[in-house]
């Protein structure tokens, strides 16, 4: 089993075999500092799951029907129960995709699209990278990115 360190500006992470172990810095922001570890892994398709808590998201929604999206912001203390999402390319440049599943004072959950989150506490991922290039294309007439296996 080969093990190795890695540390960037918001995250630290270690990587057994072909699967890395994140962690990223207390206030930094979810979506920025996963970005920053995938350009500086290099690593252009894979999946992503991770937990931990936050004190403020913005979610986003697509609406199929207007094929747009709405956003909204969230200033609360939330337990991330769940992110799960995805890297490829889309217009040429790496991307992520991600879901979030937030865990309210209340018991209450709230769910989206991840566009941003502040870190309040810690925030824990594994990545799966894959040995391919994957592109996602903007479909017209759905509206939203998808997977094209022709590029």
């Amino acid at each position: 089993m080969s093990r190795h360190s890695f540390k960037g500006t918001h995250w630290s992470a270690i990587k057994v075999d072909r699967i890395y172990i994140v962690s990223l810095t207390n206030r930094s922001n979810i979506v920025e500092a996963l970005t920053d570890f995938i350009r500086n892994q290099n690593i252009q398709a894979g999946e992503v799951t991770g937990i931990g808590a936050v004190s403020e998201a913005t979610l986003r929604f697509f609406n199929p029907s207007t094929k747009n999206y709405v956003d909204k912001t969230f200033k609360e203390q939330m337990e991330v129960t769940h992110i799960s999402g995805n890297v490829a390319e889309i217009e040429e440049k790496i991307s992520l995709h991600l879901h979030i599943t937030l865990g309210r004072e209340d018991y209450t959950a709230l769910a989206g699209h991840l566009l941003e989150a502040t870190i309040q506490g810690a925030a824990e991922f594994i990545f799966y990278p894959l040995h391919t290039r994957v592109v996602k294309v903007k479909n017209q007439e759905i509206g939203i990115n998808l997977y094209d296996f022709e590029k």
